[in-house]
């Protein structure tokens, strides 16, 4: 995210142009900012605080892009509301993005085998104890949550790494 925003910063006076077509801002958000923002996302493991730190981030950019717009019942300018923007902004938003480039990830590592080192570091189970309290999540956790979202998740008890290694797909 500080790689994000310091991105956003340094092409700020570019989204909020009037010499630039939205279209040509968008293409500047997708090209520029979001690819530093969505560097290495792959291996991550995405909490609800940070889902919404993204988009709230996602969505300052768009307002930046799309500016305000005038309401026609008390003729003032107001903040375009979030489904306004998802409706002008035609790309999944950005945690749509990180899942699916995840599971992408996650059925690649699945295919790699278990001698290969990628496998072991992300599914592997570290020895020692959690501090007290709350387990946390970890990525292959995240991974059987989204695909049990999309209604790809455990038929019959099979995890997904079985399944894409078992000539499934994900």
């Amino acid at each position: 995210m500080q790689s994000g925003n310091a991105c956003y910063h340094s092409v700020q006076n570019l989204p909020s142009s009037s010499l630039l077509s939205k279209n040509l801002k968008v293409k500047i958000y997708r090209t520029i900012i979001l690819p530093v923002v969505l560097h290495g996302c792959e291996t991550w493991s995405l909490k609800l605080r940070e889902e919404r730190s993204l988009r709230v981030f996602e969505n300052r950019v768009l307002r930046r892009i799309f500016g305000p717009k005038r309401d026609e019942v008390t003729v003032e300018w107001r903040k375009l509301h979030n489904e306004e923007l998802n409706d002008l902004h035609s790309s999944p938003n950005i945690v749509r993005v990180i899942k699916s480039r995840i599971m992408r990830w996650a059925g690649h590592v699945a295919r790699m085998g278990d001698r290969r080192s990628v496998l072991r570091v992300l599914v592997g189970k570290p020895e020692g104890k959690r501090p007290l309290g709350r387990s946390r999540r970890g990525w292959e956790d995240n991974i059987q949550t989204d695909l049990q979202e999309v209604r790809c998740g455990v038929w019959n008890g099979s995890s997904w790494l079985r399944r894409s290694t078992g000539g499934g797909h994900l």
